[in-house]
């Protein structure tokens, strides 16, 4: 007789995770002020070690949140991303409410008993979503009308009913309704969107009220350092638990972002976690926790492994490449993934050409492996006062593409 599917976070539990079972009671308000603490400074750039409090538990920082968009980080288990040493996933709360619906999920008390995740859960508003996929349809001070995705039905959204949204998926940290701008955008067009994006930023927060959930504001403003400005004093009149850098990884080259990126760190207050959207590659990474990031999401480990790109210490690879159809060599020697330790190159090329699930999953395991292990060995050489060696060791090795 088969198992019965479990009905509660406690059964991806480990043994040792039984000591936070009040954290992990469905809209059970546990966070306790600060949400977030600085633990040390770096001496020499901006990175900061640090520790965020959540009702689901607690996130050391600087960190990196594999993409789960739907409820699932794709072909991973709950007990495969704990296995890992995932923190916290993120979820998009565009894509929830349309399929299967945040009133569903909130009747099975919410998103964490649903999906059995034990762990923290961050919610995008899908801001993104709607205005990169061209779903919108109308845009005002009031809301957004937009098309389904899934079956073209017609939609409005408001700041108030993401944030209702959100609240009945039951995400540890929510993000509010943003209009997100191309690259390059004039000057003219940004400042409209900022003052639009603060508007609604004013009214989501005047609209929660979980005490169990964490309100990050969004810094917008393009690539222009005044609205950027304009954005983070707006903001922290307002008063937010953390705030998000928003706009970036959207096709500027890696000098724009990073230097708005110091900018808007920069006049960020110390004691609030920073977190910026949607970035990136591995060097941006870096280079983001250099400058004072604390917290990174980004769909590029999942989604590069399931094209056959795989990240590694000298460079990334392409497991599709015929060199690799006889190489008995791991991805990479010094990985220890469950993929690196049991697998060579030739069997996952094998797998992917031959259009095996197993490849995809193999994939994703190695590169949420290198992702995760990445930003543990960003936490260590900031413990030990180590980062700009590392710093420079890892840039050399990775340009060093000895693949």
């Amino acid at each position: 007789m088969a198992e019965p599917h479990p009905r509660d976070v406690r059964d991806v539990m480990e043994p040792n995770q039984e000591v936070a079972l009040t954290a992990l009671q469905p809209g059970t308000p546990t966070t306790t002020p600060p949400h977030f603490t600085r633990l040390r400074t770096c001496a020499t750039t901006a990175a900061r070690r640090g520790l965020l409090r959540t009702a689901h538990g607690e996130i050391q920082t600087p960190a990196f949140c594999p993409v789960g968009t739907v409820g699932s980080v794709k072909g991973m288990t709950p007990q495969d991303l704990i296995a890992l040493g995932a923190q916290m996933i993120l979820a998009n709360a565009y894509h929830l409410y349309l399929r299967p619906g945040h009133l569903f999920l909130k009747e099975r008390g919410g998103l964490h008993p649903f999906m059995a995740w034990p762990r923290p859960i961050l919610t995008d508003s899908g801001g993104y979503q709607l205005f990169s996929m061209k779903l919108l349809t109308q845009v005002s001070d009031e809301g957004v009308t937009f098309k389904s995705h899934l079956d073209g039905a017609r939609h409005f959204l408001t700041p108030e009913s993401v944030i209702q949204i959100e609240a009945a998926i039951g995400a540890d940290i929510i993000m509010p309704l943003d209009e997100c701008l191309a690259y390059p955008t004039d000057y003219e067009t940004a400042s409209r969107s900022l003052s639009r994006t603060l508007h609604w930023a004013a009214r989501s927060k005047q609209a929660h009220d979980h005490p169990n959930q964490c309100l990050y504001g969004i810094v917008q403003g393009g690539f222009h350092d005044g609205l950027r400005r304009r954005a983070v004093s707006e903001l922290l009149e307002i008063g937010f638990d953390g705030y998000a850098v928003g706009g970036l990884s959207v096709g500027e080259p890696q000098e724009e972002m990073l230097r708005i990126v110091e900018q808007v760190t920069h006049d960020l207050p110390d004691a609030a976690p920073r977190y910026l959207m949607g970035v990136g590659r591995p060097e941006d990474i870096v280079e983001g926790v250099c400058r004072g990031i604390d917290l990174f999401d980004c769909v590029l480990p999942t989604r590069h492994a399931r094209t056959g790109a795989l990240f590694t210490r000298t460079g990334d690879l392409n497991i599709r490449n015929a060199r690799y159809a006889r190489d008995d060599r791991p991805v990479d020697t010094a990985c220890a993934c469950y993929t690196c330790r049991h697998f060579s190159r030739a069997y996952l090329r094998h797998l992917f050409m031959a259009r095996e699930l197993l490849a995809l999953r193999l994939n994703t395991v190695h590169n949420l492996h290198y992702y995760l292990t990445l930003m543990n060995d960003l936490r260590q050489a900031i413990e030990n006062s180590t980062l700009p060696s590392f710093r420079r060791a890892f840039h050399e090795m990775r340009a060093a593409d000895t693949d």
